[in-house]
């Protein structure tokens, strides 16, 4: 006798405008489960307000309260619903008694064909339908050819695994017809096979300084001050990360001071579930005054206490970094043109952060600077994945790209934008 399905997902919405939505799931535990509800409601635009969680190995307790990002369209919670519960394991006597790690399928790739005239903010507003469809971008090539006409080639995937059919595929299109309108001069679909693996692993040509900024697992002080994703150096230096071996005989104790931003939950369950470290209990109250305070007991997978100096000291160094730098930032020149660099790091899985894309578009249409052209690849150093964002921008006067200064208000504006500050 198990859970009944739509008691394993329960979402209960606020009460009034602007009240948080509060997210409870109830199932068998598995290694990631955290991580995977977390990327489930960042790619939603949902914020994590606070949260508690607390598992004893076998079953999970999860409860979440959720806010919407400001300038996001309505949120499909039946949609939403129907995600978190695709990641949550059964139940049955053999999994309780032997719980075994399920293989996930990968899932189809598709490619996504239009071409149509340039103009500026073209990019986020495809990018946003694509969201707003629950399509996920696993790679894009953008190019804008000499008469301004823009071609577009989105490698996706589908959460609703539907753009096989013929009506999925036509309600994609058609959403893409709407928002483009007359200057929209093709728009087609077509199923990837299996030569999408050499294509994500796409070359690049980064100078040897500029592929170390990105993809450093140490930071020097110099290189954090430039690189943290933090409102001002005094917010940074107040991040701390403890650990206390003398509360619990069976657990470690990991307490957590650092500023608020988004996506923090989802970056310190992925880095638990890539150093495969087990949250058993977990509270996450909310920040105050731009600042969060968490407390969450944890054990090894083998279910024994973080202890050493060595151990303890790694573990508080990892996780300090992927706080004070979860999304790498840059801008460079590469011959006459000035691009802009993103790179985040990729779950052991194979799973990116969701919304990236999303968020620089976003930015560089507010501060209505043009993608000449756009990219994604992945890229493996340090003994890790990255997924690398490239964007090739276009001059304009309100942001000379020659200016140092106008460089650093459009990486500024990029970080900001990602971390929703």
């Amino acid at each position: 006798m198990g859970v009944p399905n739509d008691q394993v997902v329960v979402i209960q919405k606020g009460k009034k405008d602007g009240e948080p939505c509060v997210i409870t799931v109830n199932c068998p535990d598995k290694t990631g489960l955290g991580c995977d509800l977390c990327r489930i409601i960042l790619e939603f635009g949902l914020c994590i307000t606070k949260g508690d969680v607390s598992t004893d190995g076998k079953w999970c307790y999860v409860v979440f309260w959720v806010v919407s990002d400001p300038g996001l369209s309505n949120v499909s919670w039946k949609s939403l619903e129907e995600r978190l519960l695709s990641v949550c394991p059964s139940w049955s006597v053999s999994f309780y008694l032997n719980q075994q790690p399920t293989r996930s399928i990968a899932p189809q790739v598709y490619l996504l064909k239009f071409c149509c005239l340039d103009r500026k903010g073209l990019l986020h507003d495809v990018t946003q339908v694509l969201c707003e469809l629950e399509l996920i971008i696993q790679r894009v090539k953008v190019m804008t050819t000499p008469d301004d006409r823009v071609v577009d080639l989105f490698f996706i995937t589908d959460c609703m695994e539907l753009l096989h059919t013929k009506q999925r595929q036509n309600d994609t299109c058609q959403r893409l017809y709407s928002v483009l309108g007359e200057s929209c001069i093709s728009c087609e679909l077509l199923s990837v096979g299996p030569e999408f693996g050499s294509l994500q692993q796409g070359t690049c040509a980064l100078s040897p300084s500029i592929a170390e900024e990105l993809f450093s697992c140490e930071q020097s002080g110099k290189e954090i001050h430039s690189q943290a994703l933090t409102p001002d150096f005094t917010k940074l230096k107040k991040a701390s990360v403890t650990i206390d071996n003398t509360l619990s005989q069976a657990h470690t104790l990991l307490q957590i001071h650092c500023v608020e931003q988004k996506g923090l939950l989802y970056d310190i369950m992925r880095m638990s579930k890539d150093s495969d470290i087990q949250i058993s209990y977990g509270r996450f109250p909310a920040s105050v005054k731009g600042y969060r305070d968490m407390d969450l007991f944890i054990q090894q997978k083998d279910g024994k206490k973080i202890t050493g100096t060595e151990k303890e000291s790694a573990l508080c160094s990892r996780l300090k970094l992927e706080m004070l730098h979860p999304l790498r930032v840059v801008i460079t020149n590469r011959g006459p043109d000035t691009e802009l660099l993103v790179a985040n790091p990729v779950e052991t899985c194979g799973k990116g952060r969701p919304r990236v894309f999303y968020d620089v578009t976003l930015a560089l249409k507010v501060l209505g600077i043009c993608i000449f052209s756009a990219e994604i690849w992945r890229h493996s150093s340090c003994d890790r994945q990255w997924e690398v964002y490239r964007f090739r921008l276009d001059e304009s006067r309100e942001f000379p790209l020659a200016n140092m200064k106008a460089r650093n208000q459009i990486v500024d504006r990029v970080r900001r934008t990602l971390m929703g500050w």
